[in-house]
């Protein structure tokens, strides 16, 4: 073989495996897998031992020893002996009725995408058997099993839903971190012995396509040595090719660097963004945990949810949409109810959805609560105006659609096209015939399709 040759090959592998550096610059040019963009709907589920006394939320710990919030204080003193710890709840997250084929049977009628599972909050507990976690995982207390992966099974055996995981950086109450932070970050016990053996381990073990990371804000990315792993995972990992990341990688990072942005909780900025976006929000307006005690009205409805996922697919966004399971493994009625209400939404409007792109316009210019989206098509291109109120009269007035004499007009899941006219002012009236509510494609906005508008 010419010495040559080998020498070239060589150097090319080697230039191939250094193609990401563990700087910023070189980490935020790697263009993010396609799978991402197209997807736009995916589920979170928080779940763990702050799912037992589901209260207030998943902050519970912090709330009650961290911050002596009144409220979890005086529930604590109400329901539990003046010695119960929070690590006395661990033995009673049972995970009882937990059926990951189930909970994936729900998720695949959601018409989500992909999933996002938590593997461990911020109050330091995983939901794998974590080495580095002794006695405070799913497999040594509680459930006595790998939650993370038996999910991560059910996911990939019986649906096409994609599989990814939270983690969260940090620990309230870990002495590790806790000195790192007296410290001033300038030692790093914590994320050596604990942070990244446990990344690492997910990526190896359990192999997700997308990794959400959280808990950076009070520690710099240097600390983490979130450069480091980030460069590791683009470059060498199982899921080199197919990972998606998050901008959580350290203080200061968020909405500035890392994979997709999410710069704060529930972002919905209502303009189209620059930078490949999520939003992250909750059935629950009040918290990401299950809570026993929340009332209906702090549940959003679909009417609620088909305005947050136009509003965010319009502006160039994802929308990962939280429940949160309860201790014993259920998800309760109002979220499965919640999930396959979006399923049947999105398997009549779903072309509006699923692989679209932001269009010129992204709310109409006169009529309020019009969003639109748009999708080319092998032979043509196609926009898409995503009605949350159906009109009161027979017209739809939309200013911002301009139609050409072949303009085509169609309301997905309704057969038949629809008469337009286009008035003097601009713009476009689609004429509205009588049509029987048991002829109507769906209960909650409406997206009328429209192809041959002038370009």
């Amino acid at each position: 073989m010419n010495i040559l040759f080998v020498v070239e090959v060589f150097l090319l592998v080697a230039v191939v495996k250094c193609q990401y550096k563990p700087t910023w610059e070189s980490l935020d040019a790697r263009p993010l897998p396609a799978w991402y963009d197209e997807a736009k709907f995916g589920i979170f589920i928080h779940w763990g031992v702050f799912s037992v006394p589901s209260f207030r939320s998943e902050w519970f710990w912090w709330d009650w020893q961290g911050v002596n919030d009144s409220d979890v204080v005086a529930f604590m003193k109400s329901n539990y002996p003046p010695t119960f710890t929070y690590p006395d709840f661990a033995p009673t997250f049972k995970a009882e009725f937990f059926n990951p084929e189930q909970w994936a049977d729900v998720i695949q009628a959601s018409g989500a995408r992909y999933v996002v599972l938590t593997s461990k909050h911020h109050e330091g507990f995983t939901n794998w058997p974590s080495k580095v976690s002794w006695n405070w995982n799913s497999m040594d207390t509680g459930p006595h099993r790998d939650l993370v992966g038996d999910l991560a099974a059910a996911i990939r055996n019986q649906t096409s839903v994609i599989f990814g995981l939270y983690h969260s950086l940090f620990e309230w109450f870990n002495p590790l971190y806790l000195q790192d932070k007296q410290n001033n970050w300038t030692t790093q016990d914590f994320v050596k012995e604990k942070t990244e053996v446990e990344l690492f381990d997910l990526i190896n073990t359990y192999k997700p396509d997308l990794l959400w990371s959280d808990g950076e804000w009070e520690a710099p990315a240097s600390y983490w040595n979130s450069q480091q792993f980030l460069a590791w995972l683009y470059n060498d990992s199982p899921v080199k090719d197919t990972i998606v990341t998050n901008d959580r990688w350290g203080a200061r990072t968020l909405c500035k660097h890392g994979g997709y942005y999410t710069c704060s909780d529930r972002f919905n900025p209502g303009v189209l963004q620059k930078h490949k976006w999520e939003n992250a929000m909750t059935l629950d307006t009040k918290s990401w945990g299950f809570r026993r005690n929340a009332p209906l009205t702090d549940y959003l409805d679909m009417e609620n949810l088909t305005q947050i996922l136009a509003e965010t697919i319009s502006c160039g966004g994802n929308l990962l949409m939280n429940i949160g399971p309860t201790a014993d493994g259920r998800i309760v009625p109002i979220f499965e109810e919640r999930l396959r209400q979006m399923g049947a939404w999105l398997k009549v409007n779903g072309e509006a959805i699923y692989g679209s792109q932001p269009w010129t316009f992204q709310n109409d210019t006169v009529t309020p609560g019009v969003w639109y989206t748009m999708a080319k098509r092998v032979a043509s291109t196609a926009v898409y105006a995503i009605v949350l109120d159906w009109p009161d009269g027979d017209i739809l007035y939309l200013a911002s659609v301009s139609p050409s004499l072949q303009t085509n007009v169609t309301l997905l899941g309704y057969l038949g096209t629809f008469d337009w006219r286009r008035p003097e002012s601009g713009g476009i009236e689609i004429i509205i015939p009588p049509i029987p509510a048991s002829h109507m494609p769906c209960k909650w906005a409406w997206v009328f399709r429209f192809e041959g508008l002038e370009t």
